[in-house]
């Protein structure tokens, strides 16, 4: 499998598959036979380990993300992504909550934690659609767009995630629930992880690149400071009470900033990326497993028409309707609504409600979402390279016809 993940990128590059299904398809075949049809996982045997093995390829993805982005953090330059968290982000939410009520007959508090879940894009699928280091950001403004989306949308679905909790905790969603919900968990949560991001990144930065060379520190030239950072910025984070996905995030394109024209962070960004593949190849290796081992099982025709309303409907309309107004290729602006990958951080929020509070119809929610994430990446990892190709023959189109 590690050759596969080292190898199989060459070759996917020029084929409508990718890398992700090599692994679920494998984790799926070797699962169903003896003596691996035993050992096959489900979310329902070990939540705890689920959850925790989410969280950890989840931020090592963000780490990678921010080191990717070299565009500074500025309202103008970053229209699309605000517009997406701002505007698709929240009526994916309200439209997935309706349709789980409607369709699922689910409540309130489950239906919330079921959007919140679905609502942000996956960092750590949506490889093949993120901007890569050193790309030129003007020119791929859809992969940009994605990559950023995916790098906020993480840490911008937990208080939703929380609001679900407490109002299952409290029975319904009163007063007292949401102001102590607005005070804790979107304020300082959000402004905690804003900050230690912000100030740990700044600090990672200045040690790497800013202290004099006869510095040691200065000149550790070793790949292994992208873990590192990314597990000391999310432990600081996590004890400070704050969220730990927008933290590293945020760290990344900090430490990114910092490296502005130093090839080192190249290297940071290339182990971080190894280390996401890796440990995505076991955890989709492992979610093959959960399908042999009967993830779907009990799946009806509810469950098929919310997935297939979900990926088809919901998302690429609250992604049209976000881009309203942009002045780019239609093209582009197409990519970047239907390409709302969902994936393994849907898994790690459905994981941490669950763990935390009490909800009705798990067993039927892990079967839906692993449809919707199987489905995600069969469709989406079939349409990307030819989407991708077809955008950039449009880009190289426009630059002709922009120079004639």
């Amino acid at each position: 499998m590690i050759l596969l993940v080292a190898w199989l990128p060459i070759v996917l590059k020029k084929l409508p598959l990718s890398l992700p299904i090599i692994c679920v398809s494998i984790g799926f075949v070797l699962f169903s036979f003896a003596p691996f049809s035993s050992w096959a996982p489900h979310p329902d045997k070990t939540p705890t380990l689920v959850e925790r093995a989410a969280e950890l390829i989840v931020i090592v993805s963000l780490m990678g993300g921010g080191l990717k982005i070299e565009r500074a953090l500025a309202w103008r330059s970053w229209n699309v992504t605000w517009r997406l968290l701002g505007i698709a982000m929240p009526l994916t939410i309200l439209m997935v909550m309706l349709l789980g009520y409607q369709l699922l007959g689910l409540g309130l508090a489950t239906a919330l934690l079921l959007a919140g879940s679905l609502a942000p894009t996956d960092p750590v699928l949506a490889g093949d659609v993120q901007i890569e280091h050193d790309e030129d950001e003007e020119e791929a403004e859809a992969k940009f767009a994605l990559t950023s989306e995916a790098g906020l949308n993480d840490a911008l679905a937990f208080p939703f995630i929380h609001l679900a909790i407490a109002i299952a905790a409290a029975g319904s969603l009163t007063g007292e629930v949401l102001s102590n919900w607005v005070l804790s968990a979107v304020l300082w949560k959000l402004g905690t992880g804003l900050a230690v991001g912000a100030a740990l990144g700044w600090l990672i930065g200045l040690i790497i690149y800013r202290l004099p060379p006869s510095t040691s520190l200065s000149r550790t030239g070793d790949g292994f400071i992208a873990l590192g950072a990314t597990l000391v910025v999310y432990t600081a984070a996590e004890f400070a009470h704050g969220y730990g996905f927008l933290a590293v995030f945020v760290a990344g394109l900090m430490i990114r900033r910092a490296a502005k024209g130093h090839d080192f962070n190249k290297r940071l960004h290339d182990f971080a990326d190894e280390s996401e593949r890796l440990l995505m190849m076991l955890l989709l290796l492992l979610f093959g497993g959960m399908l042999a081992a009967g993830l779907l099982e009990g799946i009806g025709w509810e469950e098929v028409t919310f997935a297939a309303v979900m990926l088809l409907i919901i998302r690429p309309l609250a992604g049209w309707i976000s881009l309203w107004g942009v002045k780019r290729p239609k093209l582009e602006l197409v990519i970047i609504a239907f390409f709302g990958i969902r994936g393994l951080g849907s898994v790690y929020y459905l994981s941490y409600g669950f763990n935390h509070a009490e909800f009705e119809y798990e067993h039927n929610l892990w079967g839906t979402l692993g449809l919707i994430i199987g489905a995600s990446i069969l469709m989406h990892g079939i349409l990307v390279t030819p989407a991708l190709k077809k955008l950039h023959a449009r880009y190289q189109e426009l630059g002709i016809r922009k120079e004639d």
